[in-house]
């Protein structure tokens, strides 16, 4: 007979950096604002919120980790639908209040499956295109 011991490994939660945490300047909830565009085409994809956590989570792994505040958990961009967003790059704007996710999208940024959720309602059409 043959014995086999699992030792149980616990993975350590990535931990945003002091200094990058110093310069995020959340809302009272906690939160940064994240615009997230197509790193090819420059399309404006989507809109999501991130704590320090989904920050730290994208940052170290590259797949585009959120805060649902509707469902108040975190959610990986296409963890469950296959939409995924590979991120190539994030920047901090000037005030620090909003982020910027260039990623890789594969398949609808939005969650009605559409390429982004900017193409439903325009309020203003540009006036180049009439």
């Amino acid at each position: 007979m043959v014995r086999c011991s699992m030792r149980h490994v616990q993975t350590k939660e990535p931990t945003l950096a002091s200094a990058v945490a110093a310069r995020l300047r959340r809302n009272a909830a906690g939160l940064v604002p994240a615009v997230v565009q197509d790193a090819t085409t420059g399309d404006v994809l989507m809109m999501a919120w991130m704590d320090d956590v989904a920050l730290a989570r994208t940052l170290a792994t590259r797949r585009a980790t959120y805060w649902s505040r509707s469902r108040q958990e975190y959610w990986v961009k296409g963890e469950t639908s296959g939409h995924t967003q590979h991120v190539r790059s994030v920047s901090l704007d000037c005030d620090g209040d909003t982020l910027l996710l260039r990623v890789d999208q594969v398949g609808g940024a939005c969650h009605t499956g559409d390429h982004t959720c900017f193409d439903a309602d325009v309020l203003l059409a540009d006036e180049a295109e009439s």
